[in-house]
């Protein structure tokens, strides 16, 4: 057989758990019998990222911006209980939130629809494309546990020494404390890259915070993006025909729950983590979920929006059969693929990830499915199959379209 010759390598990150094993079987099942795939290779395994005390998650990162497009399997981001199982030396920081910040992207993400898989809201009827700022808020947060009676004070200290203060609050007895931040460049990236995804899928533009409360955090994210979009992207929505528009955070949701979809809702880091498991889960499942992250300068990195699937893998150690819905990974790997032939002129490559899509929805509307599908699918029929055994339906369904 014949197989499409790749021009430039991918970036691949390789992770942990059962998503790690589905990433093999994907890799041999779906993609090396038709690609000669080029991949440069990172292994982002916790106990690899511990060998290395993280550094080749900052490797990966910086190979993503050499080569502009990268695919990443589900990691571990540890907590108490997984530096004793792992045997680790410290409590490694999550990788996507290493790369993010490497790559001061957006996340964009968005449901897979399947027909026979029907929104909880019926009004859905068009994907809803959350973009996520990546970076600061609480994800680089300070925290303080305050035990007795005091004063806490805001305090920052300019070049020159000289010190602003502002009262935060007088305790009077026990409490907690926390610190935020972010920067004008972050928010700046954010609003560009948002701007130039909703001009590249000729979609709406909705952004949502809360500045009626947080009257200078928040409203600095408005004012930067009204800035960027009246001096930069005006003309160009008009031209193309969209929409951006900014509203409060509660209002958006009332409007997202109303609406038809087919919008890109851009949110603040945490808002956007939130939101992004609403939208998931009212179109069906986190695991349908696809998720790019997207720089200013261009740099893309798809990846499932699920985590690593950790009860299965268990399963799976112990012998026992395991039936994982392999699609948002599946989707990583099209989504990255199609950008590659995209930049490279390699229509063949585009082609091949449409087709694997067409092949993986087929599937799935022809009644054969993993069991987490099969719970939430309204398809007659239904033949639910084990995790290798989905990938090779879809490898069936695949060879009759090429």
């Amino acid at each position: 057989m014949h197989k499409i010759q790749m021009k430039v390598p991918l970036v691949e990150m390789d992770g942990d758990e059962m998503t790690r094993i589905i990433w093999k079987s994907i890799k041999e099942i779906l993609l090396q019998p038709y690609i000669d795939l080029k991949t440069e290779y990172y292994d982002l395994e916790l106990p690899k990222r511990d060998e290395t005390e993280d550094k080749i998650t900052v490797d990966a990162s910086m190979a993503t911006k050499k080569y502009g497009v990268a695919v990443k399997c589900a990691t571990i981001t540890p907590n108490a209980q997984r530096m004793e199982e792992y045997h680790l030396k410290q409590m490694w920081k999550s990788p996507n939130g290493t790369i993010r910040a490497i790559l001061d992207g957006t996340v964009f993400r968005a449901p897979i629809i399947v027909k026979g898989i029907q929104p909880l809201i019926p009004t859905w009827k068009k994907p809803i494309i959350v973009a996520r700022h990546a970076y600061g808020d609480i994800y680089r947060n300070v925290e303080y546990r305050v035990g007795e009676p005091g004063k806490a004070e805001l305090v920052f200290t300019n070049e020159k020494g000289e010190e602003t203060r502002q009262t935060i609050f007088d305790f009077q007895g026990k409490g907690v404390l926390l610190g935020m931040h972010n920067l004008d460049h972050s928010i700046e990236s954010f609003a560009r890259s948002c701007f130039n995804y909703a001009l590249d899928v000729k979609q709406d533009l909705w952004f949502s915070t809360k500045d009626t409360i947080s009257k200078i955090y928040d409203h600095t994210f408005k004012d930067i993006f009204q800035e960027i979009f009246d001096q930069e992207y005006k003309e160009k929505f008009e031209q193309a025909n969209i929409e951006y528009f900014y509203t409060l955070i509660d209002d958006a949701v009332a409007r997202v729950i109303r609406s038809e979809g087919g919008y890109i809702w851009a949110c603040k880091n945490y808002d956007g983590d939130v939101m992004s498991d609403m939208v998931a889960t009212a179109f069906g499942s986190l695991a349908m979920m696809t998720s790019v992250l997207v720089s200013p300068e261009g740099n893309y990195e798809f990846e499932a929006a699920h985590g690593t699937v950790t009860r299965h893998y268990y399963k799976h150690l112990k012998g026992e059969e395991t039936s994982t819905n392999s699609m948002a990974t599946i989707f990583a790997w099209t989504g990255a693929l199609r950008k590659r032939g995209e930049l490279d002129g390699l229509n063949e490559l585009v082609e091949f990830a449409n087709q694997l899509e067409e092949a993986s929805l087929k599937t799935i509307e022809a009644g054969i499915m993993t069991k987490d599908l099969a719970l939430i699918a309204d398809i007659p029929n239904k033949k639910i199959v084990n995790t290798e055994g989905f990938l090779l339906e879809i490898k069936k369904t695949l060879d009759t379209i090429r």
